[in-house]
């Protein structure tokens, strides 16, 4: 089965998210940290992945800002990014396969790879303000 619906989305998305939760670093982050409220960020994390894999609407919101901010309120490293690509990798391959599994994992890698560079950006002097300030 190949990543085409709304429905393999929210699939994907819970399946991660449980891996998440049971992971002592990132539960962590998500947990303690942002203090998620999981009953109305699964729904906006379907929107986003929604969006991002299926060019359907709906998606409000400001990904990079938001973490932006949480990596002045504990580090988000690249081990911390790794083991969240990592899951969602595992996750992909455990439940889809096909064109859409693989512009899935592609797209993570590249939204990992945007968040970390961004994020470091933030932690440099210079451009801490400038990127704190991203707008919605």
């Amino acid at each position: 089965m190949d990543i085409k619906a709304r429905a393999q989305v929210e699939l994907l998305v819970r399946s991660f998210y449980t891996k998440v939760r049971a992971h002592p670093e990132l539960s962590h982050v998500f947990d303690e940290v942002a203090e998620i409220d999981w009953q109305t960020h699964l729904p906006r994390m379907d929107d986003f992945w929604c969006s991002v894999l299926l060019h359907q609407k709906g998606f409000k919101g400001n990904p990079l800002q938001k973490h932006v901010a949480l990596s002045f309120q504990t580090q988000l490293s690249a081990q911390l990014f790794g083991s969240w690509l990592k899951l969602f990798r595992e996750t992909v391959d455990e439940l889809f396969e096909g064109p859409g599994a693989e512009a899935a994992k592609a797209r993570a890698a590249a939204i990992s790879e945007t968040m970390q560079r961004h994020i470091h950006a933030a932690h440099q002097p210079h451009s801490r303000e400038a990127l704190l300030n991203i707008q919605e």
